[in-house]
């Protein structure tokens, strides 16, 4: 089958910088799926982004599509034909198929069971070159564009105005109209290295022939390695490293089609500023990349990106030089004015700021967390009073001016001014470390105190909006609680820290003037909140069942909860593991059956099977030893020692009839089996480790 390469390029005014990766991959996904839903054959498809275009070359695409076999069934002879004449269904399938009454004999065939009208014939494949336009048009509807826009008289919608469309498959241009755009072989080279437009060959030569002569590296991914190389050296040439946030660096490369890293300087003084705030600025308002020392302290200079390969780059790097300067004064004068009060006089402040309408101000969340901190850091043996004082200053620092005007120094800022005040040095720390982690794989709080408040200051937040009952829905979730139910549950667990979570939430509860407390309440919060184990687990690979298992007991302590899902999941390894599971699952069926209450103890002078005695014998001489290791928290060992219980308990079910004549006998059998399943329920519930029936 005879096969071309083929070209599609939009081009635009500049896309939108932090959405044009995604836009990119958005595309190119969707010409690949639908060409490979018309059953085309390719070799290949590359996409290409920069600021003004988004293209994409699939090589060696079919010109055709295979033709199918076509099979259609219709009723059988003896429907079809009555007395040697054709029957209305007859007519219909004749009609349907384009055959004539009178052809219907030469199309009978047999479908295993019966004859019947059967029509087969071969469809041939659609014509790629034709069914392109859909396929573009498809694609650029499909885009992840939440606004789209209009230009000038024109009616059709996209991100940016569309200026020009190349459409070439193999040697041939195909003059499609394209949102309101009639596609060509004319494209456009970089806004000031290029004039006029440019006239693409081969496909396949897109790429080259841009770089070539239109002075545009249209590939994102090596467009991108030139900014971070030449960004480097730049970094390496100034005597520091340069610190490439692939965040910035991604859209760095979406702001250029032609890049040149120049370095720039500013004064020294400005290092008096928190790094940070410098940083924010150069990064967020300017898109310059900073550079520190082999220690990792700023250094007083900046690497710009510049789109234009300039003859007097001098001028270039002057020209950001004296855009950067207001914006490093601005930060210095905030820095300097916000030094002038404490966090604790600027805290008064805070009660005219709103955390929820039902729930207070900021100032009031501050008096509510200082309090839980107080009770978590008496649990935990942190200085109480720092752990108090580091909660009632935690906010402060969202009234300064330098977090009004760079909201990304939130807990940084207040950290400086505590040093500044004179706090101690824990409580300064906390103020940066109340907000860890803050998303999924962050780094934990380092300090004790600011251990205390980033876990005080969460169940607040939970507890009170669970309280006024704005839970979560699948799509929205304002005030983070997903996130902040996982930073808790991490936080004791990986910092081994073994607090009790009923006690506390139901402290962070009754704080909260607004809530009524219930039982009900605390449960639906306990529960929300171990619930975002189960997919933390699952990224680790524990298994789902083994976190029910768990869960099924109704832990509390995070540490305790972690402890027992890693013995289960060491369990889960034993050989005996599986018949085990399999035997508490029948254990759990047989005594949610049994009628009454079951005693909890066995009367060993009924017992006359050798199975059930041998399994009391078992239970006996292994349960002292596993309760032990249960009550020192030892859940794994305690687990492991229960596997010599497999023999008896197969033993046990293949000669012992439970439900026996004798209501003596029958209701000890059922004790024995509850001292079985109570032992391991010790730990978790493993009947919940056989997978559920299909």
């Amino acid at each position: 089958m005879s096969k071309r390469d083929l070209l599609i390029e939009i081009g635009t005014e500049e896309l939108p910088p932090k959405a044009l990766s995604s836009l990119s991959e958005a595309f190119t996904n969707s010409i690949t799926q639908q060409l490979a839903a018309e059953e085309l054959s390719f070799d290949g498809v590359e996409g290409f982004a920069s600021p003004r275009r988004l293209a994409v070359v699939v090589s060696q695409l079919d010109e055709q599509a295979p033709s199918k076999d076509i099979e259609k069934w219709g009723p059988p002879v003896k429907v079809a034909f009555k007395d040697g004449q054709a029957t209305k269904a007859a007519e219909a399938f004749a009609k349907s198929n384009g055959l004539a009454l009178d052809e219907l004999s030469n199309y009978i065939a047999n479908d295993g069971k019966q004859d019947k009208l059967c029509f087969r014939t071969i469809a041939s494949g659609g014509f790629t070159k034709s069914m392109i336009d859909h396929i573009v048009e498809e694609a650029l509807a499909s885009l992840p564009i939440p606004k789209r826009m209009r230009w000038g008289a024109k009616r059709e919608q996209f991100v940016r105005p569309i200026h020009w469309v190349v459409l070439i498959f193999g040697d041939e241009v195909l003059e499609f109209d394209i949102l309101g755009i009639t596609a060509s072989n004319k494209t456009r080279g970089h806004r000031f290295h290029s004039e006029g437009e440019l006239q693409l060959g081969k496909p396949a030569d897109y790429a080259r022939q841009l770089e070539e002569e239109g002075r545009v590296i249209a590939d994102f991914s090596r467009r991108r390695e030139l900014i971070r190389q030449q960004v480097t050296a730049q970094g390496q040439r100034l005597g520091g490293e340069a610190v490439i946030d692939p965040a910035l660096l991604d859209e760095v490369t979406a702001l250029v089609e032609w890049p040149v890293a120049l370095a720039g300087n500013f004064e020294q003084r400005f290092l008096q500023v928190p790094a940070e705030a410098l940083v924010s600025s150069m990064k967020e308002h300017q898109k310059y990349f900073h550079v520190v020392d082999a220690k990792g302290e700023l250094l007083p200079h900046f690497i710009t990106v510049s789109n234009i390969e300039s003859r007097e780059p001098e001028k270039v790097i002057d020209g950001n030089e004296r855009v950067i300067r207001p914006r490093l004064s601005d930060a210095a004068f905030f820095f300097e004015t916000d030094c002038k009060t404490t966090l604790a006089e600027r805290r008064e402040r805070l009660k005219k700021v709103v955390f929820q309408e039902k729930l207070g101000s900021i100032f009031d969340k501050t008096e509510r967390v200082a309090e839980l901190s107080a009770l978590i850091a008496s649990q935990l043996n942190v200085d109480a009073a720092q752990a108090r004082r580091a909660a009632e200053l935690s906010k402060s620092d969202l009234v300064s001016e330098m977090v009004l005007e760079f909201d990304d120094m939130q807990g940084i800022a207040g950290t400086y001014y505590a040093k500044n005040d004179g706090e101690p040095a824990a409580v300064a720390q906390a103020m940066q470390e109340q907000y860890l982690p803050r998303f999924a794989g962050d780094e934990l709080p380092a300090g004790d105190v600011g251990t205390v408040v980033a876990l005080a200051d969460r169940l607040d937040t939970i507890s009170g909006i669970f309280g006024i009952g704005q839970l979560p829905t699948g799509s929205k979730d304002p005030f983070a609680l997903r996130r902040a139910s996982l930073a808790v549950m991490r936080i004791l667990i990986e910092k081994a820290l073994d607090l009790d979570l009923r006690p506390l939430v139901v402290k962070a509860i009754a704080q909260h003037s607004a809530v009524k407390g219930s039982d009900e309440l605390v449960e639906s919060i306990l529960g929300y909140m171990f619930e975002r184990l189960r997919a933390w687990y699952d990224d680790k690979g524990v298994a789902s069942e083994i976190f029910l298992a768990v869960n099924a007991k109704g832990i509390t302590h995070a540490l305790d909860f972690h402890r027992r899902v890693n013995a289960v999941q060491a369990f889960t390894q034993l050989k005996e593991a599986s018949a085990l599971a399999a035997a508490n699952k029948r254990v759990s069926n047989i005594l949610a059956k049994a009628e009454g209450d079951v005693a909890p103890t066995v009367d060993a002078s009924l017992l006359q099977e050798d199975a059930e005695q041998a399994l009391h014998s078992a239970l006996g001489a292994c349960s002292s030893e596993a309760l032990a290791l249960f009550e020192s928290g030892d859940y794994t060992a305690g687990l492991k020692s229960l596997a010599v219980l497999q023999g008896p308990v197969d033993r046990f079910f293949d000669d012992v009839m439970v439900n026996a004549d004798d209501p003596a006998l029958k209701n000890n059998r059922l004790s024995l089996l509850k001292q079985l399943q109570a032992l391991f329920l010790e730990v978790a519930d493993i009947s919940l480790l056989v997978p559920a029936k299909k």
